[in-house]
């Protein structure tokens, strides 16, 4: 009888699915790689960052749990930090958000096919994404990796919004049923409750700047 134990298959299961994932990503000029853990996710962004530099973030559980938060708040670096200032002022963090050098997120979901796909409220998250900050670092769980786009679309309709919407207590119609409204209908169907959360939806795939965006997959699950 083989001496692995029973959970050495998955690991190494999730190890074939990460690997094909960072090939995609890396097709489409994103630089990509994966560690076992989110020890590991912090050192990187530890290395990747100069003292000094100028950071800014999108609101994420997955940053908070692998001590990227408590990391840029350590005062080694110029942090945009729109948790210390007034409510009125956090559109000013937003704005500035587009000249840092760093700008770290998590995605809501992770294709094997290369694609990150993020649906935001504010939508400053997405746009960090798309155009700005000369760096983007996305750290994402193994709980995040789907198939395909149509896959991350039900992952955000039935997991990622609710869960997200109960924890900012939004009081839309997810709160109540722990799935959207729209689930059944297309990329784009919801409630039209005034606290939505998924108003604009962004598909990452081929990137104009190569390595721009840096992606660090984890083989845990990370926020959700």
């Amino acid at each position: 009888m083989s001496e692995f134990t029973v959970h050495e298959p998955l690991k190494e299961q999730t190890a074939l699915r990460l690997d094909r994932t960072v090939r995609a990503l890396r097709a489409n000029r994103m630089d990509a790689q994966w560690v076992q853990t989110k020890e590991e996710a912090l050192a990187l962004v530890r290395q990747m960052i100069p003292e000094g530099a100028v950071c800014s973030c999108g609101g994420s559980m997955t940053l908070a749990e692998c001590g990227v938060m408590d990391e840029l708040r350590s005062g080694r670096y110029d942090f945009l930090d729109r948790a210390a200032v007034p409510a009125e002022q956090v559109g000013e963090i937003y704005r500035k958000s587009f000249s840092a050098d760093w700008y770290l997120m998590s995605s809501n979901a992770v294709t094997e096919t290369g694609e990150l796909y993020n649906v935001d409220g504010n939508g400053n998250r997405v746009a960090a994404l798309i155009f700005g900050p000369k760096n983007v670092i996305v750290i994402a769980g193994v709980n995040k990796l789907v198939p395909d786009i149509p896959a991350a679309v039900r992952r955000v309709k039935t997991l990622t919004a609710p869960a997200n919407a109960i924890r900012l207590k939004q009081g839309t119609p997810c709160t109540e049923c722990g799935v959207c409204a729209g689930v059944k209908g297309d990329l784009a169907a919801g409630c039209r409750a005034d606290k939505r959360i998924c108003c604009s939806y962004v598909v990452s795939g081929f990137q104009r700047v190569p390595d721009r965006v840096k992606v660090i997959l984890v083989a845990e699950n990370l926020g959700y």
